[in-house]
């Protein structure tokens, strides 16, 4: 498949996590051109509500608690644990998923069944490890019931958790893992194939330049059911490599 040696799916498993909507579009693969930035933020993430204000002062541990606390939206009364994330706080990657599995609501951490390990061996083909340099989280912290696709409303309920996430984190690089994620951070855009091959930026703090590359690509749990695609994410995870190594030459040196 042309991949490294250490991205191989032995066997192909079935998955009780539904395939992302709009990611089985089969155009070929996109080659990378100019990057196009986001113009605004993300209206799922608008902020002035006192949940979101208190939220968004929130350190881990807080954020943490309140996650486990959260009832928001209807995904708190089916849910064995909302799932915050998991990795290194000081990650200079940051992975987005769309929600819980069922295994990820029975052990309290994203990606942790079939789709879970595709993704490690995804990390593995680019020198990563996941909890060392790399932090994973969901666009939404409760299963969905039946595993279906997160709805809009509940991405909106979960935002600022996210947002919470990303401001603590500080990450130099952003990959959306399926359709889902991409709709929580980019708004409705168009397909997921519409969207690879592009390079997105979140907006920084208030009073800094730039902003944080984003990428958009398949979902695991995708590609575990959709072979072929196999290809076209290892060209991501190529672009996402290229992209990491850009914003780490442009980063300004420490003082």
């Amino acid at each position: 498949m042309g991949l490294s040696p250490q991205w191989q799916l032995r066997e192909r498993t079935s998955m009780a996590r539904l395939p992302d909507r709009g990611a089985g579009d089969t155009e070929p693969p996109r080659v990378a051109t100019t990057p196009v930035p986001m113009v605004a933020e993300a209206p799922s993430l608008a902020t002035g509500t006192v949940r979101e204000q208190a939220i968004a002062r929130m350190d881990w541990a807080a954020l943490q608690r309140d996650v486990a606390a959260c009832r928001a939206c209807g995904l708190c009364q089916q849910r064995r644990q909302a799932v915050l994330g998991v990795g290194d706080t000081g990650a200079d990657w940051l992975f987005i998923g769309e929600g819980p599995g069922a295994e990820e609501d029975a052990r309290g951490e994203p990606f942790v069944g079939p789709a879970g390990k595709l993704l490690d061996a995804m990390l593995a083909a680019i020198d990563l490890r996941r909890g060392d340099d790399v932090y994973i989280a969901n666009a939404v912290k409760c299963r969905p019931p039946g595993n279906r696709t997160p709805e809009s409303a509940e991405m909106v309920a979960c935002a600022p958790y996210l947002k919470r996430q990303i401001a603590l984190l500080q990450p130099r690089l952003i990959v959306l893992l399926g359709r889902a994620a991409a709709h929580a951070l980019l708004g409705n855009q168009g397909s997921l194939a519409s969207l690879r091959g592009q390079t997105f930026s979140y907006p920084e703090p208030a009073g800094e330049s730039g902003g944080i590359p984003m990428l958009v690509t398949y979902h695991p749990a995708y590609l575990l059911r959709t072979l072929p695609d196999k290809a076209k994410a290892w060209e991501d995870l190529c672009r996402a490599r290229a992209l990491m190594r850009q914003a780490k030459s442009n980063a300004r040196p420490s003082v």
